[in-house]
């Protein structure tokens, strides 16, 4: 598929209405860098309904490839489940976004830690205020074994601390409920719509950063410098001697850089032939499967 515009968001599962940690980039075609995308309606901050509209409407007049930090889907096939011997434990990636829409309904705004309480699934997260589930482990998917050549991401059922994916990507699983019928979102093709001028995909801006030779830890990547190599790395034109990026977690950065990753790893054929497990697990666009990775 041809794109025309690639979006990198840096994405937050933290309860509230709006969210400092959202951060919006968008490329377009060729090598100028990545530019900011504001919140509608001169809000200071995005929040994760205003993401959903704002891809909606990008995608009404063109192709676009967005990329969203946070996980598609638990592990399952080093247990043969998502939640194993849970009883009604989903079988595939649409029924575990209805289930985790389903126990968060009474949340606003996409929040997902409501399943930190229930009793038949709780048990599997780590949770703020010290609720660690009796049946937590650090589970890994195939992608993010993969990854680990690189840069190995946290468990996707870890909700605890900056590097904890889990809150993120329980908000995001409720958002891809939402968007499953009208979006492509890869590498899900039973679950997705393949005509649809929106696609999404996972990203994880730490590894991009690392994979250009930048240590994103302790917000490095954040220094102009650092992101204009980065930029380099990724087929894009330098920012301007003059440019200012925030957020509290370098979420600006980590946004730019993932529109620019995904504008480059897109016309890579290697980078949408993925491990057959990511068809119920989900994948880190970029990460090449197997004996491919660096």
């Amino acid at each position: 598929m041809q794109f025309d515009l690639f979006v990198g968001i840096d994405w937050s599962g933290a309860r509230g209405e709006t969210h400092r940690g959202i951060s919006v980039y968008a490329a377009d075609k060729g090598d100028a860098p990545p530019h900011p995308v504001n919140p509608p309606d001169g809000a200071m901050r995005w929040s994760r309904p205003a993401v959903m509209a704002y891809l909606r409407q990008a995608s009404d007049t063109k192709q676009v490839l967005a990329g969203i930090d946070f996980a598609f889907a638990h592990p399952f096939y080093d247990a043969g489940a998502y939640y194993p011997n849970a009883k009604g434990s989903p079988d595939n990636p649409r029924a575990l976004w209805q289930l985790i829409d389903e126990i968060n309904q009474l949340q606003p705004y996409l929040y997902g830690g409501a399943i930190w309480d229930d009793t038949e699934f709780g048990p599997y997260y780590n949770a703020y205020g010290g609720r660690r589930g009796a049946l937590f482990s650090s589970r890994r998917r195939r992608t993010e074994h993969d990854a680990r050549a690189i840069k190995a991401p946290s468990p996707t059922f870890n909700c605890v601390g900056p590097a904890g994916v889990g809150t993120g990507s329980l908000a995001g699983m409720r958002m891809l409920h939402h968007l499953a019928e009208t979006t492509h979102i890869w590498p899900f093709s039973d679950v997705s719509c393949p005509t649809a001028s929106l696609m999404l995909v996972e990203i994880f801006p730490s590894y991009y950063f690392e994979a250009a030779g930048i240590r994103a830890i302790n917000q490095q990547q954040a220094a102009l410098p650092a992101l204009n190599q980065a930029l380099g790395f990724y087929g894009s034109a330098p920012l301007h001697d003059n440019s200012h990026l925030g957020g509290p977690d370098a979420d600006d950065a980590d946004a730019l850089i993932a529109a620019a990753a995904l504008r480059y790893h897109a016309a890579d054929k290697a980078c949408w032939q993925v491990a057959d497990e990511a068809t119920l697990e989900g994948w880190i666009f970029g990460v090449k499967s197997g004996s491919q990775n660096p």
